[in-house]
C-alpha cells in the first residue's frame, strides 16, 4: 500500500493557497505537480478532475473537499495539500465554504489506486480532530505524522 508521505511530497503541500474558487484552487494545486514532472499537462489533467467534478461536488462537507483526476498526462500517483483560512466557495456538499483541499492525481493505467487514497483520506477526515489540526499544522512533518 503506497504511504501518503511518498504521495504527498513537500512540494505539493501549500499551508495558504491564494486561490477563492473551485477551479483556481485547483489550478494551484496542480501547478506544483506540474513543476515536479508528476503531470506533463496541466490543461489534460485539470480537465480529468473538472470532468469528474461534473459527475458530483468533491466537497464532501466539513469544510473538506477531495478532488480527483485520474489522466495520462499523470506520471505517478500524487497527492496535493492545500489550506485557506478564508474558504474557497467550492460547491460542496453543505454549500459551506473549504477550508482543506486535498488533490489527487492518478495515471490512466492505475485500476483503484485513487479510490484507495481516497478511503484513506476519507476516514482520517472524518474526525472533527484532524480537520481541527489541518487548521493549524505548521509543517511538512506534523502532517506526515497524522497520516502515518
Amino acid at each position: 500500500m503506497t504511504k501518503m508521505r511518498d504521495l504527498l511530497e513537500p512540494e505539493f503541500i501549500h499551508f495558504d493557497l491564494q486561490a477563492t474558487t473551485k477551479n483556481a484552487a485547483i489550478r494551484e494545486l496542480t501547478n506544483a505537480f506540474v513543476t515536479k514532472g508528476v503531470v506533463k499537462n496541466d490543461s489534460v489533467y485539470l480537465a480529468a478532475v473538472m470532468k469528474r467534478e461534473e459527475e458530483s461536488t468533491t466537497g464532501i462537507g466539513f469544510g473538506v473537499a477531495i478532488p480527483h483526476g485520474k489522466s495520462a498526462a499523470v506520471t505517478k500517483p500524487a497527492l496535493g495539500f492545500g489550506r485557506s483560512q478564508i474558504g474557497i466557495e467550492y460547491d460542496s456538499m453543505d454549500n459551506k465554504p473549504v477550508h482543506l483541499i486535498f488533490l489527487i492525481a492518478v495515471p490512466e493505467t492505475s485500476n483503484d489506486e485513487h479510490l484507495r487514497i481516497l478511503s484513506q483520506l476519507s476516514r482520517k477526515l472524518m474526525h472533527e480532530d484532524v480537520r481541527q489540526k489541518l487548521m493549524t499544522v505548521t509543517t511538512v512533518e506534523e502532517i506526515y505524522q497524522m497520516f502515518e
